[in-house]
């Protein structure tokens, strides 16, 4: 079954340019993504597997070579709590248990090089040189005399900070998610030291937040003992100057009383408190007088007279008498001596009764008149006293400012003394919020250099970086590696494909009719008989976009074929100026076109003959000084109907196009043209040019023939030429 075949033909009797390839009964699309990475690892395979295996080594040498690493782990708990058994509120500030900001900062605190430093004094790393010589490090004379550190100041502190930055180089902190937990680690090439490290590190950190926070309230206390003194003065000085005043201004205070609930009011002035107690006097004193002229004006002094003790006992014995005398009226007269004299006894009690009626007046009105006296002498005191307020309240004002800042100042004293005795607990029983969880033990193993990892890690860095390199020489190299690409790139049917000759030349392929090379050729001129209505083509050019592309031994293979098949054939030699047509058919170059085109008539004298009596062979010829010229005179055209007369087939070998206007000129005088591409050599936009350069020259292209292709770089796994396998070869061997 044929790999190709033609659209149907156009109104001109060529075949159209199909817009697929049409493979065995099925239509093939172009090729996915990952087709084509498919093809470029094929195509690369020994350059990412060379790439692949320098790795390895390369890999394999770093571990052989790297010096064993031990790795010590120890396991921390952090609290976000900092639980307190003395629970001072406003101590610390009440924070969210999972802020993020506070772990953050412990992580920081973990891998500070303050800690680092530490950790290399506490262990006395920093004097043992040892420790440098671990890590390759030798340590200079200006630290290290005959392996004993220098004892000045600058060298100790040189070597603490060269230990801690060791120290730190290799240590990691590896917090674990959603928990407190964190897993500091150490690695060096001694197990024992990794362990002594880590150790170090995890109880000076807890010591050294343990000392963080005892600064910090330390810091608090010596704060507030400069405040309390400060503090303690401003109280001297405003209780002095609260005295002198009231001393100054004649400011008498009493002490406040303490009612029945137990509380205490303020100090007095007496002044004030005089003219308190004057004033309740004053009430009650207008109180009784008002009472007093009641009693004298408002008919009380009847009253008085008839509750008073000695008139109602005048008042009871006028009445006896007055009975005793109205009953004695009634037996004697008036005259009557007993009469009489009851009658005198009740004028005499008549007279007693006006006496003490008389004396009640007297006693109301002077009492009335002794509260009036007394509330005048009130009022008066009350008035001046008044005065005297008013006058005090004037000078009270700065006593009140300086009272005021007493008080003030003995209310900050006294918060700020209960501050510091609440700070001074606090410090004392706060409970450390980080523990050890897990202690380091001594490895008994090194964790690296690991190596299967390590060749792991290498052979795909291998295989990343050899794929890199092979798609990026893809990238620079756009020559067209497989038969699809010709359709894909440059928009050519697919006429054939010829593939690489190996261990023996064109003629013994083309004389063995099951060579790949012969069946390859054989399956182009299959192809090309669908190429216009009438078979292959009556004229028909063969081209390249530039020269070793295989144009030439093509035109001689597709002519032989042709001729086998009983057609008269000419094949005619149009590369006049590198000539190669005579050297296939082993014959000299003499006379040939560029004589025809010159001016000779006898075209049977320049027609050689071949083994194969049907095929018929005209040279180049002399190379002429303006090759375009000739090509360009009614000579050629005149050519081509006598040869077309002649013989059943014309087939032209056409210079290279690039750089040549020969190839334009002829292709648009013949019936099809057929452009050579050889695999993996032609640059695609090169190829596109020439494609471009006969299109516009009205060359009628029948299609591409990728030349010496090697199937196994094909992005299939079949090859093509009707299954025969590609052999790798050298790049034009038994072609020119």
């Amino acid at each position: 079954m044929n790999n190709f075949q033609f659209q149907p033909v156009g109104p001109n009797g060529l075949a159209t340019v199909p817009d697929v390839l049409i493979e065995g009964d099925g239509v093939r699309e172009k090729r996915s993504l990952v087709s084509e990475y498919l093809s470029i690892a094929k195509r690369r395979k020994w350059l990412i597997l060379g790439t692949i295996v320098a790795f390895v080594i390369g890999g394999l040498l770093v571990t052989l070579f790297t010096t064993p690493l031990y790795k010590a782990s120890a396991t921390l708990e952090i609290q976000r709590e900092n639980r307190n058994f003395a629970d001072v509120k406003g101590t610390d500030q009440a924070q969210a248990a999972t802020d993020n900001e506070f772990y953050q900062t412990q992580y920081g605190l973990l891998k500070s090089r303050a800690l680092a430093d530490r950790v290399g004094q506490s262990t006395r790393l920093s004097e043992d040189p040892a420790f440098f010589e671990h890590f390759g490090i030798t340590p200079p004379e200006t630290l290290f005399e005959n392996r004993r550190p220098v004892q000045t100041a600058a060298a100790r502190n040189a070597r603490i900070k060269a230990a801690g930055s060791l120290i730190l180089a290799n240590m990691t902190v590896d917090p674990e998610r959603l928990s407190r937990l964190v897993e500091i680690s150490f690695s060096s090439p001694d197990p024992d030291l990794s362990r002594r490290v880590v150790n170090a590190w995890s109880e000076n950190f807890i010591q050294s937040t343990l000392e963080r926070r005892f600064s910090a309230t330390s810091y608090a206390r010596n704060f507030l003992e400069d405040r309390l003194k400060q503090l303690r003065n401003r109280i001297d000085e405003s209780q002095r100057a609260l005295v002198a005043y009231a001393s100054r201004e004649n400011i008498i205070s009493i002490p406040g009383t303490t009612d029945s609930n137990g509380q205490t009011s303020g100090e007095r002035s007496l002044v004030v408190d005089d003219l308190t107690s004057l004033n309740r006097e004053l009430s009650a004193a207008t109180a009784q007088r008002v009472l007093a002229e009641s009693r004298l004006h408002t008919g009380d002094v009847a009253k008085e007279q008839l509750d008073n003790g000695a008139s109602s006992t005048l008042r009871a014995r006028r009445a006896e008498l007055s009975g005793d005398y109205a009953r004695m009226m009634q037996q004697f007269d008036a005259g009557y001596p007993p009469a009489k004299a009851l009658q005198a006894q009740i004028r005499a009690l008549d007279a007693s009764l006006r006496s003490e009626d008389n004396r009640v007046s007297n006693v109301l009105s002077q009492n009335y008149q002794a509260s009036l006296r007394r509330e005048q002498q009130l009022q008066s005191q009350v008035k001046q006293l008044t005065g005297r307020v008013l006058d005090f309240r004037r000078r009270n004002i700065q006593y009140d400012i300086l009272q005021r800042e007493v008080d003030t100042n003995r209310q900050l004293y006294d918060a700020l003394l209960q501050r510091y005795k609440e700070i001074g607990v606090a410090g004392g029983v706060g409970v450390n919020n980080i523990a050890i969880v897990d202690s380091a033990e001594t490895p008994s193993r090194p964790a690296s250099p690991r190596p299967l990892l390590n060749l792991a890690v290498a052979m795909l860095l291998g295989l990343v970086v050899g794929v890199g390199i092979a798609l990026l020489l893809e990238q620079v190299d756009e020559g067209l590696a497989d038969p699809i690409e010709v359709q894909e790139a440059l928009g050519l049917p697919l006429v054939g494909v010829t593939p690489k000759l190996t261990g023996e030349t064109l003629e013994a392929a083309l004389a063995n009719p099951k060579s790949a090379l012969t069946e390859a050729y054989a399956s182009i001129v299959a192809n090309l008989g669908f190429a216009t209505s009438h078979g292959i083509p009556k004229t028909l050019a063969i081209t390249s976009s530039q020269a070793a592309e295989g144009k030439s031994s093509s035109s001689y293979a597709l002519a032989r074929l042709i001729a086998r098949s009983n057609k008269n054939v000419l094949l005619i030699d149009a590369d006049m100026r590198s000539p190669s047509i005579h050297a296939l058919i082993d014959q000299p170059l003499g006379e040939g076109l560029s004589n025809y085109l010159s001016g000779t008539d006898d075209l049977n004298r320049l027609m050689r003959g071949t083994d194969i009596g049907t095929l018929s062979v005209v040279t180049a010829g002399p190379q002429p000084l303006s090759t375009p010229e000739l090509l360009g005179s009614d000579r050629f055209a005149q050519l081509m109907t006598l040869v077309s007369a002649q013989f059943d087939h014309v087939l032209i070998d056409l210079p290279p196009v690039m750089g040549f206007a020969d190839a334009p000129l002829i292709a648009s005088q013949v019936e099809g043209t057929v452009v050579m591409i050889a695999a993996n050599s032609t640059h695609k936009n090169v190829a596109r040019l020439t494609v471009s350069r006969l299109r516009k020259a009205h060359a009628h292209l029948l299609g591409g023939v990728l030349t010496m292709f090697d199937a196994k770089q094909a992005s299939y796994g079949y090859g093509y030429g009707h299954g025969y396998g590609f052999d790798y070869g050298d790049k034009n061997k038994g072609q020119s």
